[in-house]
């Protein structure tokens, strides 16, 4: 199925033949992924929805390098990066937590984030720390986020709301060239005001970074209205997958049905 890519256009992110099971040769034994195959094309946004247990993080962790297949091969741009530890993938990839707080460092002022993650990649040295000839690209970066966070630069990132906090983690995630940004769950603990602020900055990020980019979300409103591919997860299996005009066609009540089949299915 071509999925909203140009003919012949080749994946960015290749999973091929997975298989992944947690708790081996226990009571607690469970095989999530039997042979999945999965592709992300360049300029994609996925969101992926599905309930607990559907296998949808794993499926971030895997990308990341925080959890590690047990066959099967993951490819960047065509390379295998099976063997590559998280940190080594974190060069390529952005992601934003669910939790605000894992981001950001709390202790440090948020000139000092900004120029830590203006060094991702880079070495470190006995030299100092910030670069003040980038204070002022800093401040432009944040006056983007509408937050008012320019003018508080100087002050403990742990002192921010969640919402604020995210915003933050969104822009220092997506600072230097990245193949892919993962956000994963980055709106579920924030207050609604705040979700929807963090998500139109998503869009706005995304958009004019011209990111690809793979999102879960529990909100199924989020799913239905950013990105341009839909993915529904259930038991390691994708049972939806629609781009484009295809994802255009679904609305909230498509995807509460569904929802509800499947827990019929599964007794609940």
């Amino acid at each position: 199925m071509k999925l909203d890519a140009a003919v012949g256009t080749a994946p960015l992110v290749s999973l091929e033949h997975i298989y992944k099971r947690f708790n081996p040769r226990s009571v607690n034994e469970t095989v999530l992924f039997q042979d999945f195959n999965f592709r992300i094309y360049p300029g994609q946004f996925v969101s992926i929805v599905g309930s607990n247990g559907s296998g949808k993080t794993t499926l971030l962790n895997l990308i990341c390098g925080s959890v590690i297949e047990d066959s099967g091969n993951i490819l960047i741009e065509g390379r295998k990066i099976n063997g590559d530890p998280e940190y080594l993938r974190a060069a390529r990839i952005g992601r934003v937590f669910q939790d605000p707080s894992k981001g950001t460092c709390a202790d440090l002022s948020i000139l000092e984030n900004m120029a830590l993650a203006d060094r991702k990649g880079k070495t470190f040295g006995l030299f100092p720390g910030i670069n003040r000839k980038r204070i002022d690209d800093y401040r432009a970066m944040l006056e983007q986020l509408r937050l008012g966070l320019e003018d508080k630069i100087h002050i403990p990132v742990g002192s921010l709301s969640g919402g604020q906090r995210q915003a933050l983690a969104m822009l220092i995630a997506t600072m230097t060239p990245i193949d892919l940004l993962v956000l994963d769950e980055h709106t579920a603990a924030l207050d609604p005001k705040s979700s929807d602020t963090v998500m139109e900055l998503t869009d706005q990020v995304v958009r004019s970074k011209g990111l690809t980019s793979i999102m879960v979300t529990h909100n199924l409103r989020y799913a239905v209205e950013y990105g341009n591919r839909l993915v529904m997860m259930h038991e390691g299996r994708a049972i939806i997958d629609a781009a484009g005009d295809a994802k255009a066609g679904y609305a909230i009540p498509d995807l509460l049905k569904i929802f509800n089949e499947i827990s019929i299915e599964c007794g609940n």
